[in-house]
């Protein structure tokens, strides 16, 4: 860890938010016995929880069915705020068609062929859409160009023309190229968009880039909930991995990067913890919620 002492003089936070993938959940996809009980002991000590994390509310259910607790998550790395007590979207935020579009033609390979860009060359893109419930059909929000090469094992999608793919509002525009790694996609990427116009992002390794609406990142759906609570961003703790929660982790009162962190997450949080095959969370929330 970057610093302990801190830690136990502090007050028992009263919000606490998790990153779900490499950070809440181990390389099984479970919440170990030893997190679950911490996360029981906040709540009942009176200390708010909520997932933060990349997935669409749908992929959230394996997660919260672990849990004694129904959080507000922010979903689609802050697009999307959802009810998991009422299995209700209560807040999105949408690129627009217009900006889908432009976004689009500035990366897409015949664009981009004669700019001596390999990350670029054949990348192909998918959508996300919001719906009302974690229970609406997914194939009617994730939508993918018919080249595209899935990241993780899709039955559950619908293949359209890059045309129709941003002709409708999405909260999240997927840029997907296997051939290299995600942080190379994302260096090619981000500089052919306006951040004024789309905030870009990456929270996986396998070459996959995330591009929401300006200003949309975990910590703008985290500051909305903090409003309804009446609590700032000191007053939480905050847990993560990779790019897309450099945002989170800067704005809570205590950023903590897992031990499997990437690089950047590391150099930016206020503590680095043991990594999430191991613990890490819970060894941190034990100061307070043992």
């Amino acid at each position: 860890m970057q610093r302990t002492a801190p830690l136990a003089e502090r007050p028992a936070p009263l919000f606490v938010v998790s990153d779900i993938d490499g950070t809440f959940l181990n390389s099984k996809e479970r919440v170990s016995p030893r997190l679950r009980n911490v996360v029981a002991n906040m709540k009942r000590q009176g200390t708010v929880f909520s997932l933060a994390t990349g997935r669409p509310a749908r992929w959230l259910l394996p997660v919260l069915e672990q849990l004694v607790v129904k959080p507000l998550c922010v979903c689609a790395n802050g697009a999307v705020i959802y009810d998991s007590a009422r299995d209700k979207i209560i807040r999105a935020v949408e690129l627009q068609p217009a900006v889908l579009t432009d976004t689009v033609a500035r990366l897409a390979s015949d664009v981009t062929a004669n700019q001596e860009e390999p990350a670029l060359e054949g990348v192909t893109f998918g959508v996300e859409r919001v719906g009302t419930s974690a229970f609406d059909r997914a194939d009617e929000l994730f939508c993918v160009t018919r080249s595209y090469d899935h990241a993780w094992l899709s039955e559950e999608h619908k293949e359209m023309s890059l045309e129709e793919l941003v002709a409708q509002p999405a909260v999240k525009l997927l840029v997907r190229n296997p051939r290299v790694c995600s942080q190379e996609l994302y260096e090619a990427v981000a500089p052919r968009l306006n951040s004024q116009h789309v905030n870009v992002t990456f929270s996986w390794d396998g070459g996959l880039v995330e591009i929401s609406a300006p200003g949309v990142s975990k910590q703008s759906a985290l500051q909305w909930i903090a409003e309804q609570m009446g609590v700032t961003g000191e007053d939480a703790v905050a847990f993560g991995d990779m790019p897309n929660d450099l945002e989170m982790l800067t704005w809570a009162g205590v950023g903590v990067a897992m031990g499997n962190a990437h690089d950047d997450v590391k150099n930016a949080a206020d503590i680095i913890t043991g990594d999430n095959d191991n613990d890490g969370v819970a060894e941190i929330l034990e100061t307070w919620f043992l």
